[in-house]
């Protein structure tokens, strides 16, 4: 090639370069749906425990030995929330809650119901956005099926019950490796079933065995001892209490365990750091005073947060409170789609990148119905130090029945109140409660005092039976006229 043909190239290549360069700078962004917008989406991975109290976890203050490291070590990694719970504390009602932003009246599953169809869920959002949803074990717990649009959808059984971590890390990896050879961005909701009853090691769990014989029941990795427990405050210490407590802890632990396991599958393929992680639990242990009602241990839960590049490592939020019907809105805003009208909650990421976020001071639990279809209704409001319930069922004569009661920890209990007057008086106030429930849990977070006719709270009281009232009446939540009839909130119109 003679210089000046040379020159003549080099020049042609540069023009077209400089052409390439302002094309690309001047290109209109993709839209969502684009292939080039899905590649820039944010994967999503939800991990779930079944029935783990805020208190379980290592880095929430649980002085059992060595119980969680895979969730102390993500907590270090990201944003953990002192003051989050869950909406209602039963199992597949929260879970509506999440992906559909709603409260169960709103959203139609009052309790082990489908949501109705002209709900939207988050799911839809995401699927129109060209995402890859998937969901490990309480698939079920999502009704019905078809609003949920699940492109991988692996039940429990295949998973050792929901309990086996070798077999989460399996299909997490599988998943993780499916949305990346596709291209896709991922949402995978990754429900672990421990520490559900039956617990690891427990004669609950050798029945099921003997009910069940394919698959079989997963062991434990460790099998903790009851001396070396701490028993929950809402409990007495109690023999049969304490090894049914460890057998839970044993529980946690496996569910440690299962959450390690399938962040170790993101690790390996390469995903985490496009991954917005969330853990919590959809509600608290099944022990008496916790799961199927509205106390601080029953919807409070360990919430921990890591957003690579947006949350800082090793934080802890002590000034905000958030709810499970704030996750789909959450999720939305941080995958950069747009908001769902009709959702009852509101996204927490300006919390998530550290900023201030107003009016979150107070949120609003209820309680419907049980597993075994029988209606215990309660509505509850908290703050970071009080808790305000109203338990329109509570009328002297009914009693409650929940799952909490099968096992060892409530027969123990029965049997000792027979000669101890206070287990009694906890037994009693347990199965028929009262129609109000006030507590300072700054001073009581096991709520074992009812406050409601201590004069020296009535301001605080009224204050939180009028915040009670406000939502219900913007929700146009059912109880209302029961609230109103029983004159609950006689002082604060």
């Amino acid at each position: 090639m003679s210089g000046t043909r040379f020159f003549r190239h080099v020049l042609v290549v540069l023009l077209a370069s400089a052409s390439a360069v302002v094309e690309e700078t001047s290109r209109p962004v993709q839209p969502a749906g684009s292939a080039a917008g899905r590649a820039q989406r944010l994967n999503v991975l939800l991990i779930t425990a079944d029935d783990m109290n805020y208190d379980s976890p290592g880095i929430t203050g649980c002085r059992v030995s060595s119980i969680t490291p895979n969730l102390d070590r993500l907590a270090s990694q990201g944003l953990r929330f002192v003051h989050a719970h869950v909406t209602i504390a039963v199992c597949q009602p929260s879970r509506s809650v999440l992906m559909t932003g709603r409260y169960p009246h709103r959203n139609g599953a009052m309790g082990f119901e489908a949501i109705r169809e002209d709900v939207p869920t988050l799911q839809e959002s995401l699927r129109a956005a060209g995402y890859l949803n998937g969901i490990f074990a309480k698939n079920k717990h999502l009704a019905p099926k078809s609003k949920f649009c699940w492109d991988v959808d692996i039940g429990g059984d295949a998973l050792g019950h929901g309990r086996d971590p070798a077999l989460y890390y399996k299909y997490a990896k599988a998943f993780f490796q499916q949305a990346k050879d596709a291209g896709k961005p991922f949402f995978l909701m990754a429900n672990s079933q421990d520490p559900h009853r039956p617990f690891a090691g427990s004669a609950q769990e050798k029945q099921a065995g003997e009910r069940d014989n394919d698959p079989p029941w997963p062991k434990a990795s460790r099998y903790y001892k009851p001396d070396e427990v701490t028993i929950p405050g809402f409990l007495p210490d109690l023999p049969d209490v304490r090894k049914e407590v460890a057998e839970y802890f044993t529980s946690v632990h496996r569910c440690d365990e299962t959450v390690g396991e399938i962040l170790r599958a993101l690790d390996e393929t390469g995903l985490a750091d496009g991954t917005v992680v969330m853990f919590l639990s959809d509600n608290g242990m099944a022990f008496p005073f916790a799961k199927t009602n509205c106390y601080l241990a029953s919807t409070r839960t360990p919430w921990i947060v890591r957003w690579p590049g947006q949350t800082k490592p090793n934080t802890v939020d002590n000034e905000h409170m958030i709810s499970g019907i704030d996750y789909m809105a959450t999720i939305l805003e941080a995958a950069g789609l747009p908001q769902v009208e009709g959702m009852d909650g509101r996204s927490f990421v300006p919390v998530l990148k550290g900023e201030p976020q107003g009016d979150r001071d107070l949120v609003h639990t209820v309680f419907n119905q049980t597993a075994g279809k029988q209606d215990f209704p309660m509505r509850c409001v908290q703050s970071k130090r009080f808790g305000y319930i109203f338990n329109a069922w509570s009328d002297g004569k009914t009693v409650f029945k929940n799952e909490s009661q099968t096992g060892l920890t409530f027969d123990a209990m029965k049997k000792a109140a027979e000669s101890n007057p206070q287990i009694a008086a906890r037994v009693d106030f347990f199965l028929k409660r009262v129609p109000e429930e006030f507590y300072d849990f700054e001073k009581d977070p096991c709520a074992l005092k009812n406050l409601i006719d201590d004069p020296r709270y009535a301001e605080r009281i009224n204050e939180l039976r009028a915040r009670l009232r406000k939502t219900m009446e913007s929700t146009k939540d059912p109880l209302l006229a029961e609230f109103m009839k029983l004159g609950a909130n006689k002082q604060a119109d």
